[in-house]
């Protein structure tokens, strides 16, 4: 049996809050975690919609139904089956997304790149593999990959703020996934600055709000 290849067009679906244009101070690209839709993910950042912030939010590339063969559907961004390719796939949609709308915004424009639970290790390859423009990165319930070569790649994350936010009670941040930081950190000499929160693995809104204060 032989195996092959071939690239095809697919259709991603995102979803977005605010418009772009002169009036656009901020732009979020914010990335779900797993068996989220964008469409529900984006209702955490309805806060946001306050006429001079743009959020974008991708979607997944693949879909399944939760449960069954029916029912509510969700999305992930790769699974351990044609791994790499759904890593080079995910980068380059959200690479086509990221320039299509820095190029309707004024250069001065702050670009918060958010992702939440498996969206963190999604955002952490994208950037490493294209090194789009951006202010802040913000992980959120999740850890950055421990594949990645962040020591290369020290000099493009030097100027970025970096953030680590989670809840006190989230049981998928184990002392094991804590630990892969600090050695990360240690190796790259790249520094998370680590935000917890009381509760689990969600995102509350006040605590959303205080960080969109602190990125004013």
């Amino acid at each position: 049996m032989q195996h092959h290849k071939q690239n095809v067009s697919k259709t991603a679906q995102y979803y977005s809050i605010g418009d772009p244009g002169p009036q656009t101070r901020q732009m979020w690209i914010v990335c779900h975690g797993y068996a989220q839709l964008a469409s529900e993910f984006l209702n955490d950042f309805q806060l946001l919609d306050n006429g001079h912030t743009l959020v974008i939010a991708p979607e997944g590339l693949n879909h399944f139904y939760k449960k069954g063969f029916s029912g509510d559907v969700g999305a992930s961004w790769m699974t351990r089956h044609c791994r790499e390719d759904e890593i080079a796939d995910n980068g380059a949609y959200l690479q086509a997304l990221y320039s299509r709308y820095t190029g309707m915004l004024r250069p001065d424009v702050r670009v918060v790149l958010l992702g939440f639970s498996q969206g963190t290790a999604t955002v952490c390859r994208w950037i490493l593999r294209y090194h789009p423009h951006f202010h802040d990165l913000v992980l959120w319930a999740g850890m950055p990959p421990e594949d990645l070569d962040y020591q290369a790649h020290r000099a493009y994350l030097a100027d970025k703020n970096l953030y680590l936010l989670y809840g006190s009670h989230d049981p998928f941040l184990t002392p094991d996934r804590f630990a892969q930081l600090q050695e990360i950190e240690a190796a790259s000499g790249v520094d998370f600055d680590e935000k917890p929160f009381e509760g689990g693995h969600e995102i509350p809104g006040k605590v959303l709000r205080d960080l969109l204060e602190k990125l004013r």
